[in-house]
């Protein structure tokens, strides 16, 4: 019987094996909240951490090692404002937004928030920021840390440094540091404290992984979040990038896959493509989720970049909502990076909303004849 790992690493390596790997990321609170009235005798059964795995939708076993790469000590949470419709309110990274309330479940709210204000204004706050970066402090790590390395050592699926968006990229943590205006006016206002920053997390996050990469052996593979694209394209163009980030980045992946890291992976929604070949010099293996809302495509990236890329996501979540007349056409597509392989194919972000519980069912199961090759029944 073919275990997860080993269905994993098949893929990853463009080899066959019984069917590629079952993936999916989340759902929106108000996802969970429709299904639980659509299909509470099912709903009522799912785990809902779906990064890990979900056995009633057949999802494969990951599972992460968690370390704390935020703020110690955070930001403390300080609400100013509360109305019926809003809340002002500062945050752990002590950004101050103005938040939507209405529609809000499980404190997931149905908008972005609106962002006030934030805490790196100039150099001199930058040594307030640092002082709760310190890196392999022995909060970051869970108490029974050793106990967990000496059963993955055991493992028979894939094993992750990091729980999701716990390793936030250069970009995302600067933006979290300024907000997207600031940051963008700072690369030029202030570039010795940028360059400062870049280096610094770099050696934050190689510091705090080390002593778990040196005792665990390895890891399948890392995943720096990095939220840096919109629609159109990234928020900073590729000059910025190569001059203060890309150095980083590459020392960051080279020590990675010298302590054991098989794959390094990069998230960001949006259109990242005029970076991809950055991305790629650097070192980056993998990238997901491949938005397919900022016209970009896992197909169209396959063929400009080549099996050198491999790619996780590229499902429209749109497409889905639309049922299964859009669903099987829409899996069909992607048939030939599933025979090629190097391609997890899964919803390109959280299953939103207007996704009803019967769509959602039809497509695990058409997904399920696309990850087994049996494309027939898509077509």
């Amino acid at each position: 019987m073919t275990t997860d790992l080993e269905r994993f690493l098949a893929c990853m390596e463009y080899r066959t094996s019984d069917r590629r790997p079952n993936h999916e990321l989340c759902a929106w609170p108000q996802t969970k909240e429709r299904w639980m009235r659509e299909a509470p005798h099912i709903i009522k059964d799912y785990t809902w951490n779906w990064f890990h795995r979900e056995p009633l939708m057949k999802l494969d076993r990951r599972d992460y090692i968690p370390v704390n790469f935020f703020f110690i000590p955070p930001f403390e949470v300080e609400v100013f404002e509360r109305t019926e419709d809003y809340e002002i309110l500062r945050h752990p990274d002590g950004s101050i937004t103005k938040a939507l309330t209405r529609g809000t479940v499980g404190g997931g709210r149905m908008s972005m928030d609106q962002h006030l204000e934030h805490p790196l204004k100039t150099p001199e706050d930058w040594p307030d920021l640092k002082r709760r970066l310190v890196a392999a402090a022995p909060e970051r790590y869970p108490a029974d840390l050793d106990a967990r390395l000496a059963a993955w050592k055991e493992r028979d699926f894939p094993l992750i440094l990091g729980e999701n968006c716990a390793a936030n990229g250069f970009y995302w943590r600067a933006r979290e540091f300024m907000g997207t205006e600031n940051l963008s006016l700072a690369f030029y206002m202030y570039p010795d404290m940028m360059h400062e920053i870049m280096e610094y997390f770099a050696d934050f996050i190689i510091e705090t992984s080390r002593p778990v990469l040196e005792k665990v052996g390895g890891v399948e593979y890392f995943t720096l979040n990095e939220d840096l694209s919109m629609k159109t394209g990234p928020l900073l163009g590729p000059d910025l990038y190569r001059e203060f980030i890309f150095p980083h980045l590459k020392r960051m992946v080279e020590f990675f896959k010298s302590h054991g890291t098989r794959y390094f992976g990069l998230d960001t929604d949006g259109d990242p493509t005029v970076l991809i070949p950055l991305f790629m010099e650097a070192g980056v293996d993998i990238l997901w989720p491949i938005e397919r809302a900022s016209e970009v495509s896992p197909l169209d990236w396959r063929k400009e970049f080549g099996r050198d890329l491999l790619l996780m996501g590229g499902i429209d979540k749109r497409e889905v909502a639309k049922g299964p007349d859009a669903i099987r056409p829409h899996l069909l597509e992607l048939a030939p990076l599933i025979e090629e392989g190097g391609f997890i194919p899964h919803l390109d972000h959280a299953a939103p909303p207007d996704i009803s519980f019967d769509n959602w069912r039809y497509y695990m199961d058409a997904k399920m004849d696309l990850l087994e090759g049996n494309f027939a029944k898509l077509g």
